[in-house]
């Protein structure tokens, strides 16, 4: 089982490229603010780098938090937009064991069909400027 790993948490992501328990390939960037502008260019280089292309990938296992309200919200809205069109499962886990626990949870045939962040509290959303 081709399987895609995804964290955005905090300012440095984490994608990674599994068959099965086996890392195939795995990368962290400073993308900070940037992520939503970075993150698909980062998955499409990862695919190709072993000659995969996204309808190959057949799990998702994203990093659910707690971490950045913003990172986790667009990390999830990725995953859960792969996962949704090419119709595979996806899992949210946590804790250091989180990519190893997720696999483990597609291959016993889990699948959250939405996969929830958990932010570890309430947003920090900042007043309008009048």
């Amino acid at each position: 089982m081709l399987i895609l790993t995804l964290r955005t948490d905090k300012p440095e992501a984490e994608i990674g490229l599994f068959e099965d328990e086996t890392q195939l390939e795995y990368e962290f960037w400073q993308a900070h603010r940037e992520l939503a502008e970075t993150i698909h260019k980062k998955i499409a280089a990862l695919l190709k780098s072993q000659a995969n292309q996204l309808a190959d990938v057949q799990g998702i296992v994203v990093f659910k938090g707690p971490g950045s309200f913003t990172g986790l919200r667009i990390g999830a809205t990725v995953a859960n937009a792969f996962a949704n069109s090419l119709q595979i499962p996806i899992v949210a886990a946590q804790g250091e064991d989180w990519v190893e626990n997720g696999i483990k949870r597609l291959q016993k045939g889990e699948n959250e069909t939405i996969a929830l962040p958990e932010y570890g509290g309430e947003p920090n959303i900042t007043s309008p400027k009048h």
